[in-house]
């Protein structure tokens, strides 16, 4: 098919026209100009699966969605911090979405865990915004490689579902970039997703749909954004506010009104026909990649045992062994008891905008069938928190009489959602009641988790081991199986910490707000930044997970010279590699991920004790030992600088880790950092005299005027010489500011040579 000639559309287009393209037809719909032979796109939502819903324009929502298959939810995905899984799986996704005639995937999801209770954690990959950026790119080029568009969400600052459609989160300048829009950031540079789905909520008072600086200034003119923006749906406040800040599209259709709007706005004067044209460009470029792509991919179809396959292997690759002392893996020989619902009924993903109607679902109870003949307990009901005695008794007396008790537990549909966020991070207290009973006749416990975000356990030091699927997708019970037997090893790695309470959080203060407001002021430390730098116990730290296998470091290399080498200095833009040998030191194939962070050791600003800066995942037979290999670069060592509103990455030492998580570090190397960027100092109300000292390019005025103090105080008999005296003074006057030294200094010290002061450090910062 041709490519439509955007311009001579755009040229043909009454005004109306123009405002018609900027809301949709229907629910999952552009609109179609029949007149012009432009015919509409369609989107789908997903991100873990695709629920194409009923064409039918008069239904939103409401129909069951067409049989898809369920992939491993975000906060699985994550887990794996495997880049090349997360395009594979993309991969499968966009093929799925030729096969349904979907132009575009709306995911994935990469806002911020800032607090466990957000009911939607579930879609959302990690605490971290490297982490966050990178899964979300590989998603994203692995579904964009298919010709099918994504729509990463939600920007920005979407980090609870209370009033998520009104609530402003109140958030400084420096955590807004540096922890809630870095993931954006990243995956807009790696991978320019086809389009950006704006946030419900406001940012400091205004709407993102309505945000300039968000959807412009910071989108488009810093990043580099190619592609369209459109609301998520029903998050439209000012239709041509919204225009003129740089959002295209409203989803869902507004039934004509907010068109209107663009017309009236037009009309007056209010809304320039460039700006129109602009958004329509952008909207008519989508439509013709998608004519592209169904021409191209004109009656593909996927294989659904293939991709269920797929996330077979994915799942496998995903789960944390949190706990193991010796009961896993399993043996065929043993007499074995699955107990508890998700056994026979996994839970494998969330529920709101994302659940799937799945093409089927493996249950761990028959999956188990080819390996043993175990005994079954349901042991709880999902549908409520009350302990049934009957089912209790059941699977006391299952795990009383069998060798091993398996434990299925976890969070159920009542607990985390889309729509409403957590009350606490408990488990249910049949559940926890179950285990804890269960402990008490077997020792050999293994609990299997299927929850969406971190809980609590206060039954760990009770059981033997702990397999935490996440919520792994259809085939998440086949592949706890497999996990469980050792027909696959488990290599996945929290991608969020797990606290021992949700009092130790770091937004529990302030989550989820008053009626109006949520203040983020806790900051960039949200998970392992917050509880690091309080030094704090935590249930599983972040980046942490178990193996079958066991992994040695060593050798440890910055730029191919031996970490134990002395002197590693460089400029803060120059390209470092860091290397180390990863040995399988164990007695099976297992897989480990290696990571790296930045520890920083200057005192300027308040900065996290470590930050993830890369990451990789090795695969090794016994023995066998592999080189990885890490390049850094400036944004390693930066941090959001309020001053220039840029990032910038102070002078002095820094220390690079390599560890098997935040808290298990393996190797280390001090390194020295040459700063290229220049803070310009500025003499404000705040600015004090050992400010002058550390920051100032030319110290020469203050030294001036504090010298003419200590002439006009200095007696001939003083043992001290006037440098001496001045030294003395400078100290004195550390904290005192500028303008306050008149207060405090003889009568020789005048108002006007404060501020000739003043004008002449400003003077030579310049």
């Amino acid at each position: 098919m041709e490519k439509i000639n955007i311009d001579k559309l755009i040229s043909e287009m009454t005004l109306e026209e123009k405002a018609s393209l900027c809301s949709a037809a229907d629910a999952w719909h552009t609109k179609r100009i029949d007149r012009l032979n432009l015919p509409s796109a369609m989107v789908s939502d997903g991100p873990h699966g695709l629920r194409k819903e009923d064409d039918s324009p008069a239904h939103f929502g409401l129909l069951d969605s067409i049989e898809a298959i369920c992939f491993p939810t975000a906060s699985a995905l994550a887990c794996s911090f495997d880049r090349e899984l997360i395009e594979n799986v993309g991969n499968a996704l966009g093929k799925e979405c030729q096969s349904e005639d979907i132009s575009v995937l709306l995911g994935p999801g990469i806002n911020m865990k800032r607090s466990p209770l957000c009911g939607r954690n579930f879609e959302y990959f990690s605490e971290d915004p490297y982490l966050a950026g990178e899964m979300g790119a590989a998603f994203v080029n692995g579904v964009q490689k298919n010709d099918i568009g994504t729509s990463l969400k939600h920007f920005a600052a979407n980090n609870q579902e209370w009033r998520r459609m009104s609530i402003s989160a109140e958030i400084d300048e420096r955590t807004l970039n540096e922890i809630y829009l870095t993931a954006f950031e990243k995956v807009v540079k790696q991978a320019q997703p086809w389009t950006i789905m704006c946030s419900y909520n406001q940012i400091n008072g205004e709407y993102s749909c309505e945000n300039k600086m968000l959807l412009t200034d910071t989108l488009r003119d810093k990043w580099g954004f190619k592609g369209l923006v459109m609301t998520d749906w029903g998050a439209m406040n000012d239709r041509v506010k919204a225009l003129k800040a740089g959002l295209d599209l409203e989803m869902p259709s507004s039934h004509g009104e907010t068109d209107k709007l663009i017309v009236k706005a037009v009309n007056n004067g209010s809304l320039d026909m460039e700006t129109l044209d602009t958004a329509v460009r952008r909207i008519l470029t989508l439509v013709d990649k998608s004519l592209i792509s169904k021409d191209k991919h004109s009656g593909f179809k996927y294989d659904m045992e293939w991709h269920h396959e797929i996330a077979k292997e994915t799942a496998e690759n995903c789960a944390v062994l949190l706990k193991n002392n010796g009961a896993l893996p399993l043996s065929k020989n043993q007499k074995i008891a699955f107990i508890g619902e998700f056994a026979d009924k996994p839970r494998i993903q969330g529920g709101g905008s994302s659940h799937i109607n799945c093409h089927k679902i493996d249950s761990a109870l028959n999956s188990a069938k080819q390996f043993a003949d175990v005994t079954y307990a349901k042991g709880y009901n999902t549908d409520n928190d009350i302990t049934d005695e009957t089912l209790l008794n059941e699977a006391v007396n299952a795990a009383k009489n069998a060798d091993i008790a398996v434990i299925f537990a976890g969070l159920p549909d009542a607990f985390e959602n889309e729509g409403f966020d957590r009350k606490h991070i408990d488990m249910p207290k049949c559940q926890n009641e179950l285990i804890e009973e269960i402990c008490k006749v077997q020792k050999n416990v293994v609990v299997v988790l299927h929850n969406g975000s971190s809980i609590t356990m206060p039954w760990l030091d009770k059981v033997n081991a702990v397999l935490e699927m996440y919520l792994a997708g259809e085939a998440s019970g086949a592949a706890a199986v497999n996990l469980l037997f050792g027909v696959a090893n488990p290599s996945g790695k929290l991608a969020e910490s797990f606290p021992l309470r949700i009092e130790d959080t770091p937004a529990y203060l302030n989550f989820p707000g008053n009626r109006d407001k949520v203040n983020y002021n806790e900051g960039i430390f949200i998970g392992y930044r917050y509880y690091d730098k309080k030094k704090m116990d935590i249930l599983f730290p972040f980046g942490y997970g178990l193996s079958y296998t066991k992994f040695r470091y060593d050798n440890m290399k910055i730029n191919g010279k031996s970490a134990s080498e002395n002197n590693f200095s460089f400029k803060d833009n120059d390209n470092v590699t860091v290397s180390v040998d990863i040995t399988n030191i164990g007695e099976v194939e297992g897989a480990e991920i290696v990571q790296l962070y930045i520890e920083n050791h200057i005192d300027e600003d308040n900065r996290p004790v470590k930050e993830l800066r890369n990451f990789a995942k090795v695969k090794l037979v016994p023995g066998e030992t592999k080189t990885v290999t890490f390049t850094l670069g400036f944004r390693a060592w930066a941090y959001y600088n309020e001053t220039i509103h840029d990032w910038y990455a102070p002078s002095g030492d820094y220390k690079i880790l390599i560890g098997a998580s935040s808290r298990d570090i393996k190797e280390a190397k001090k390194v020295s950092v040459l700063s290229t960027v220049t803070i310009p100092f500025v003499v404000n109300k705040a600015a004090t005299c050992e400010d002058v000292e550390r920051f100032a390019k030319n110290k020469a005025p203050l030294d001036d005027m504090l010298m003419k103090c200590v002439k006009a105080q200095h007696k001939e008999d003083s043992e001290k010489t006037l440098e001496e005296e001045l030294k003395d003074l400078k100290c004195g006057f550390g904290g005192v500011p500028i303008h306050s030294t008149l207060s405090f200094t003889p009568d020789e010290l005048k108002y006007e040579d404060i501020q000739q002061t003043i004008k002449a450090i400003n003077e030579s910062e310049k």
